[in-house]
């Protein structure tokens, strides 16, 4: 084995794994090795990002969720109620028969809605979560 590389054991769902497979292709890559190093870059780089914004902002946080998952609902709302302070409004729209995407506008301390997306992201039956800041103040 090469120096610096480590080998790693990943269980997806076959579904995901088949996307994965398909956007791989299409984007021509040459292995699931060279994309997922990619993939893991680009998370790193957006936590790191998200990790310098300091301040007051303005931003949405776009959450895409599995309304069938149990509890799942609740804890968005109860989330929703804790950073009331932070939420400006939010919209949520039926993706399908069971995926959902909540809109939070979100304006206020970079730390609070820091906060407040890794606490949604660690919610199960969240697929992704995603932050954009608009402006800053």
């Amino acid at each position: 084995m090469e120096d610096g590389i480590a080998r790693i054991g990943v269980s997806l769902p076959k579904n995901l794994l088949e996307e994965f497979d398909a956007v791989i292709l299409n984007r021509g890559y040459s292995s699931r090795s060279e994309a997922i190093r990619d993939a893991i870059r680009n998370y790193i780089l957006e936590y790191k990002w998200m990790e310098r914004e300091e301040g007051e902002v303005v931003g949405v946080v776009n959450v895409i969720y599995n309304h069938n998952v149990k509890g799942v609902n609740d804890s968005i709302i109860n989330l929703q109620h804790e950073f009331h302070d932070i939420i400006t409004t939010t919209l949520h729209i039926h993706l399908n028969s069971e995926m959902c995407l909540e809109m939070i506008l979100v304006r206020g301390d970079m730390k609070e809605i820091k906060r407040l997306v890794d606490r949604i992201s660690s919610t199960k039956g969240v697929i992704n979560v995603k932050l954009i800041t608009a402006m800053r103040e």
